[in-house]
């Protein structure tokens, strides 16, 4: 482990001030379950951690009354999968918090966090993306805010300028009729990073689906927004042709590589099972 200093941030201006005088090696301290295995490997040089956990606003969960929700960036994920309204409103974002390490873990780490390591395999990202989300960031010019489909820009690898970081996730209300899911596939429980996972929400009319977002993880350099899958689904009656269109969108989408956790041909063929499977159990919810 590298020498590090801490320091405890108690507003978001002071931690602005914190990374900006701690310069290029400078890094925020959510949960720290990804930062500080990467300061102990090496893998990152890090003279600083900014403890932002001390800041309240960053450790909120909050339902507005218009039934949008926004989840502080250092919030520990089991108060989101552990909200009943957030599991009925955001199943998607649930399910995908609810398997991120175990209990430990879960009471350390964040959506912000998870967001800010930008691994193309993260579990939160695709729910966060398929959900619509908006990170709020703050940073030397001033607060921003960027859709979580456009943060990553590659593998560890994100929109973050010097002296930013992410303060809150924002989910935008669900309509009536809509419905969301997220799964992974991995090989054994023991093996926590998927091989692929895959998250929609949906909003129906009828059987018409009036609103769909996929997402993908695991199958590119960045979590992946999948369009045409949503393409395949908008404005016509939900069928199995339907669906089985929309899953050969994603398989076409994914441009996987090969690895120790699976092949491309078996990513592809995830992609286009795991997106069938999160489109009928999302269907089942906005029907409910």
């Amino acid at each position: 482990m590298q020498a590090v200093r801490y320091a405890r941030a108690s507003s978001v201006d002071e931690a602005i001030t914190m990374l900006r005088e701690g310069g290029e090696t400078a890094r925020v301290l959510a949960g720290g379950t990804d930062v500080i295995v990467q300061a102990r490997e090496r893998r990152r040089h890090i003279d600083l951690f900014v403890d932002i956990k001390h800041i309240p606003e960053l450790m909120s969960l909050t339902l507005d009354a218009g039934g949008g929700l926004t989840v502080g960036a250092a919030t520990p994920l089991y108060r989101v999968y552990g909200d009943a309204e957030v599991t009925r409103r955001f199943s998607a974002l649930a399910e995908s918090t609810h398997v991120i390490g175990g209990t430990a873990i879960q009471g350390r780490a964040s959506l912000g966090g998870n967001l800010a390591n930008a691994s193309p395999a993260a579990d939160s990202i695709p729910a966060m993306i398929a959900l619509g989300a908006v990170a709020r960031v703050a940073g030397p010019a001033g607060p921003r805010e960027v859709s979580v489909a456009d943060f990553c820009t590659g593998p560890g690898r994100n929109v973050l300028q010097p002296g930013e970081f992410i303060t809150s996730i924002h989910f935008p209300a669900r309509p009536a009729g809509s419905g969301s899911a997220w799964e992974r596939f991995i090989p054994r429980n023991e093996m926590d990073i998927a091989v692929v996972n895959a998250a929609v929400s949906l909003t129906l009319a009828g059987d018409v689906v009036t609103e769909a977002r996929f997402s993908l993880g695991a199958v590119a350099p960045i979590p992946l927004s999948v369009p045409t899958a949503a393409e395949a689904l908008v404005g016509r009656p939900l069928t199995d042709a339907t669906i089985a269109a929309a899953d050969e969108a994603a398989k076409a989408a994914a441009t996987p590589i090969s690895d120790m956790r699976g092949t491309i041909r078996q990513r592809k063929h995830l992609s286009a099972v795991l997106t069938e499977r999160v489109i009928r159990r999302a269907v089942e919810r906005a029907r409910a």
